[in-house]
Formats: C-alpha cells, sequence, structure tokens
C-alpha cells in the first residue's frame, strides 16, 4: 500500500459491546474535544458519526465509527486480515467498548452523589484515545486554556506537520516528524509560548526515546517519566492516565471542572471524595464531566 489508503472498496464491521450503552454523551465529549482538520463528528437526531485517520500498518487509513442507539458501526477501507483486527482494537480501545457496565453501575449507584447520574446515563463509557502520542500533545496544548483555543492550537499543529488524507483530513503528526522540529518552528507555526512549544519537544523527545504511552503501560513508571518533563504536572499525568493508559482508578483531582462538579476547592478535598469510588474513579469523573460539561439535554415531557 502506497499513500493513505483509497477510499474505494469500504466495509461496515459492527462492534459488540455490553449493554447498556450511553452513545450519546460519549459523542459530546468526543465532539467537545474534535480538532478541525483532524476530526470530523457529525451529528443527527438519532445518532453521531465520527470520522478521522488512524495509523496504518504502512499509512494514514480514513475510518467512520457511527454511534447510535443500535450500536456502533466501524466502516474501513477492505485491509489485511491482521491490519484490520490491529485498527479494529484501536476504535474498541478508544470508544471503552470492552467496559463491564454490569459491573461498573451497581458500584456507582451505592453513593448518593453519583446514583442520578448513572440512572441518567447507564454504561456510560470513558472515551480513550487512538494514539497515545497524539492525546499528550493535545492535552499539553489544552492546558490552562479554554478547549476552543486547545483546538485551534491543534488545528495549527495538524496544519503544519500532519499528513493530508483521502477524506479531507489530516493524520496527526508521527512522534518522529515532531521530535525532528525545532521548539522555535512549533511556536510559530501553532502560535503558542516558547515554554509550550518546549513541552511538547520535550514530550516528542521523550516518547520517541521509549516512554511508553499506549494502554496497558505502568501507570506508576509512566506517570514519573511525564513528570520528569518540563511544563508537565499531576493534572496532565493522571489525565492522560485516564484517557491513554486505561487506568480506571485514575482521577486529576486538582481539575477545575471536578472540583467545581463537587462543590469542594482543593484537589485534596476531591481526592478524598473520591476514595470510597475506588477502582472505578474515572467512570465517576466522566459522570461527572458529563453533567458539568457535556450535558444531555433531558427527554421532552409527554
Amino acid at each position: 500500500m502506497t499513500g493513505p489508503a483509497a477510499l474505494a472498496g469500504r466495509q461496515r464491521h459492527p462492534l459488540q459491546h455490553r449493554g447498556p450503552f450511553a452513545w450519546e454523551p460519549l459523542a459530546r465529549a468526543l465532539q467537545a474535544h474534535a480538532v478541525p482538520g483532524l476530526e470530523r463528528v457529525t451529528r443527527t437526531d438519532d445518532g453521531a458519526t465520527v470520522e478521522r485517520l488512524l495509523r496504518g500498518a504502512s499509512a494514514p487509513v480514513a475510518v467512520a465509527v457511527s454511534l447510535s442507539d443500535a450500536g456502533v458501526v466501524l466502516d474501513l477501507p477492505a485491509l489485511p486480515a491482521a491490519e484490520e483486527a490491529a485498527l479494529i482494537s484501536t476504535v474498541r480501545t478508544w470508544l471503552d467498548l470492552d467496559a463491564d457496565p454490569g459491573a461498573v453501575d451497581p458500584f456507582l449507584s451505592r453513593f448518593e452523589l453519583l446514583e442520578p447520574l448513572v440512572d441518567r446515563h447507564p454504561g456510560l463509557r470513558v472515551p480513550g484515545s487512538t494514539d497515545g502520542f497524539e492525546t499528550g500533545v493535545q492535552t499539553v496544548l489544552g492546558q490552562q486554556v479554554s478547549l476552543a483555543a486547545a483546538r485551534t492550537f491543534g488545528s495549527r499543529l495538524v496544519a503544519a506537520f500532519g499528513e493530508p488524507g483521502p477524506n479531507g483530513l489530516f493524520a496527526f503528526p508521527t512522534v518522529e516528524r515532531l521530535a525532528a522540529v525545532p521548539a522555535a518552528e512549533i511556536q510559530s507555526a501553532v502560535r503558542i509560548t516558547h515554554a509550550r512549544a518546549r513541552t511538547l519537544s520535550a514530550l516528542a523527545d521523550a516518547v520517541a526515546g521509549g516512554l511508553p504511552l499506549r494502554p496497558g503501560a505502568e501507570p506508576g513508571a509512566v506517570r514519573a517519566g511525564l513528570l520528569a518533563l518540563p511544563g508537565i504536572g499531576p493534572w496532565t499525568a493522571d489525565y492522560l492516565a485516564v484517557r491513554v493508559l486505561g487506568d480506571r482508578d485514575a482521577y486529576p483531582a486538582d481539575d477545575l471542572v471536578l472540583k467545581r462538579a463537587l462543590g469542594v476547592g482543593s484537589g485534596q478535598e476531591a481526592a478524598v471524595l473520591s476514595q470510597p469510588w475506588r477502582p472505578w474513579r474515572s467512570y465517576a469523573l466522566f459522570h461527572l464531566w458529563t453533567r458539568a460539561a457535556y450535558a444531555v439535554p433531558a427527554p421532552a415531557a409527554r
């Protein structure tokens, strides 16, 4: 295969998962973070479709994922079996399709604060990552700025250093590509501070050098490696543990939206409140974030 995968000869793959499946808050979270030029989220009254490029065996592959009450369907071009299986696995991890709501929901429903949130969105998923380095970069770009600003920065970075694909979108730059770009060039292209560009360069160097930003990596080792980098603090490390490592007990206690949702003034208070929710704190986190930031309108009265 040469160049990005062609759009012809596409195949639809229904992706199995345990029910229930709260697709709408998942779609809203993905839409809130969608970077122009990197992802395209289309909403209808009864579903949502997310389009993007995923890193294939030798080139970016254009994919589309449909979410609805009917389930999850992945649209892929015809690919060798091993490559197809790898991309399906990536999407399953990204959308948390191997979650077990039968274990998580009854546990979280024991707590007065969380019970109405679970009742509202049974089967809530924790959105993961299609690529740990991409999510790491976007998280650094989102430090201490609004989601809108983070999306703008991400769009500039992708346009400058990404690879164009057949669906009008760009593939995120590889770690090798970004590690080769001087921090001053990143700063100029993305229009961020020198300190933020230096953090991106340090992250690219670390991942290129073996920092395992991927599902299943040992959280303590990854956290230590991230905190050793300039400009990365506990919030970023904890957020990436949730989104990239798939640590379902990870919990960025000092998150501003989380503290507001809990009605507390410090990360320490948020951490203390969360102790009974272990080992499912990331699901509690996304229930609280969903209520505060990705709210789904209540059904109209009949």
